[in-house]
């Protein structure tokens, strides 16, 4: 992988989600692949971010519910010694306020870190390890998997 720059996608993959179970099925097996670094999570609202990140989390060990932290907007999981972070930045109205919540303590140390809606904190958030696009096709899901080096 001569030449290759953090940020550049080393690989795609295209995954068909026809219904809640495939994409937390997806979840689950992302888990087994990404134990550290960040992953960016984009989609329209309701394309299943957070159905995603519920089958990451109880892959994990997770037993209780997984809610969208929209009004907290970070969620902080404790799972086979390792701190996972879920993050929904849609309510930030500016990157600075990602700042003023202490962002970059969460992104600094050996950590996951799921994070819906990354283009509000544009700017302030890492290079991802992963960045997954969810589109709504029809009835169902497509996730579009972007490994980056």
């Amino acid at each position: 992988m001569n030449g290759i720059k953090a940020g550049d996608v080393v690989q795609t993959e295209i995954i068909d989600l026809p219904d809640d179970a495939a994409t937390q099925a997806l979840g689950a097996r992302l888990a087994g692949q990404v134990i550290g670094g960040t992953v960016f999570l984009q989609g329209t609202l309701g394309a299943g971010k957070t159905t995603l990140v519920r089958g990451w989390l109880h892959a994990l060990g997770h037993a209780g519910a997984v809610k969208s932290p929209t009004y907290t907007l970070v969620e902080p999981y404790r799972l086979n010694d390792v701190d996972v972070y879920h993050f929904d930045l849609y309510r930030l109205s500016d990157p600075e306020e990602l700042e003023m919540i202490g962002g970059r303590d969460y992104f600094a140390h050996n950590s996951l870190c799921l994070v819906e809606w990354p283009n509000k904190g544009a700017g302030l958030l890492p290079v991802p390890t992963l960045d997954i696009e969810l589109r709504v096709v029809g009835e169902a899901r497509q996730a579009h998997l972007n490994w980056q080096s």
